[in-house]
């Protein structure tokens, strides 16, 4: 289990570096312009959180499947949880508040895991409809149908990974928008 209050210790393990990389990777990709831009999810610091939490879930649901996941998974956690504790306090939040909004920000993440655990279970739609409700504020099913195209695209390429791929960070995401109607796989093979 994952457990929200882990950051607070500070020991540092082999995987520092490994942590780092992926970590780093999530927020880059959740800090692509197009997220915003040309799927319709609000430029707002809440608008940013979901899409580092819906990057965090997969590379999560990803990691449960190598020998080694639960380690990392926990570190990854924990790393997410020092980035929002760093933020609340950039942004101002008092000591005494920190507490309550990591609470807040650790039930966001767990109830927007199990909607995308659930939906993703089931077909592109139900999918489709958890990212509109939670990422686009209930509006824009034809943007969230886009995302969740992005989404499934994205937990492909990270299941078609081996576990030193992952690991080494040798991977990207793939491109939030994809242009005309070939995938940038696609592209790549041909080109």
């Amino acid at each position: 289990m994952l457990w929200p209050f882990n950051h607070f210790r500070k020991s540092r393990t082999p995987l520092h570096g490994t942590i780092e990389a992926i970590y780093g990777m999530i927020v880059t990709q959740a800090r692509e312009p197009s997220f915003y831009r040309d799927l319709g999810v609000p430029d707002t610091v809440n608008g940013r959180f979901d899409v580092l939490v819906l990057h965090l879930w997969m590379i999560l649901r990803r990691l449960r499947t190598t020998g080694s996941g639960t380690t990392i998974s926990q570190a990854l956690f924990d790393r997410f949880c020092e980035d929002m504790d760093a933020n609340l306090r950039e942004m101002g939040v008092g000591d005494l508040a920190v507490p309550r909004r990591m609470r807040s920000f650790g039930e966001a993440f767990y109830g927007r895991c199990a909607a995308y655990d659930v939906a993703f279970a089931s077909t592109k739609e139900p999918l489709a409809q958890a990212l509109c409700r939670n990422i686009l504020d209930g509006e824009g099913m034809e943007n969230a149908r886009r995302l969740a195209t992005y989404v499934e695209s994205a937990i492909e390429g990270l299941t078609n990974l081996d576990e030193a791929t992952i690991f080494g960070a040798a991977w990207k995401f793939p491109c939030p928008v994809q242009s005309g109607n070939e995938s940038d796989g696609q592209k790549r093979l041909e080109g």
